[in-house]
Parts: structure tokens; C-alpha cells; sequence
């Protein structure tokens, strides 16, 4: 039960710090650019990031991580924290990873069609 607890608690942080780890939108010179057309090109390239899918990264990440963990605390001889620190640690990482990776096309996109992007 001890190490259900925990475990829920890791996967809480895990959501808090993937969220925390979101960066404000992109922001673009729009010195000479059409305001409507921005508009569309911004609503066509955030639905491209929506396809970057967070939830599932963070479940390999944490399945992964506490497989990882399992095997690093049975050395140790305390297997539950291992797995709930590899979790943690993976899981994290991975959301981290794929909300970058979100951050990324979204950018990529805009620019594609032109846009001067400046974060």
C-alpha cells in the first residue's frame, strides 16, 4: 500500500512538472503580415503540434523508467522506491521531451509558411 502511495504520488508530480514545462506561445513579427491569414496558419500549425502525443510518451517514459529503477533497487535491495524514483525520473523526462518536441513543429510550421518566429 506504502508503495502505491508513493507510486501516485510520483505520477501527481509527473503531471504537475509536464504541465509546469509548457512555454508560452510562439511569438511572431507580425510587422507586414495579414492578421486573418496569421490567424488561419496558426490554428492549421497548432492543430499539427496536437499530434504530438504527451500522455503516451510519458507512459513509456514511466514504464520504462520503472523498469529501470526495479532492477537498480533490487541491487540496492529496495526494488519499490527504485521502480517509483525510475518512474518518476522517466516519466518526467519523457514529457518533457515530447512537450519540446510539441513546441518544435508548431514553430517549424509557422516558419514554413513564412512567418519570422522569435522564440
Amino acid at each position: 500500500m506504502r508503495i502505491l502511495i508513493r507510486s501516485l504520488t510520483h505520477l501527481a508530480a509527473i503531471g504537475i512538472l509536464t504541465s509546469c514545462a509548457a512555454h508560452p506561445d510562439p511569438i511572431v513579427d507580425t510587422k507586414g503580415v495579414d492578421p486573418d491569414a496569421l490567424a488561419t496558419d496558426w490554428e492549421e500549425c497548432k492543430a499539427y503540434s496536437q499530434e504530438v502525443e504527451i500522455p503516451i510518451g510519458i507512459a513509456k517514459g514511466t514504464a520504462t523508467g520503472a523498469a529501470v529503477g526495479a532492477v537498480a533497487g533490487a541491487i540496492v535491495g529496495d526494488v519499490g522506491t527504485g521502480a517509483a524514483t525510475g518512474a518518476l525520473t522517466g516519466g518526467t523526462g519523457s514529457g518533457l521531451d515530447a512537450d519540446q518536441q510539441k513546441q518544435q513543429v508548431f514553430k517549424r510550421c509557422l516558419r514554413g509558411r513564412g512567418y519570422r518566429v522569435l522564440n
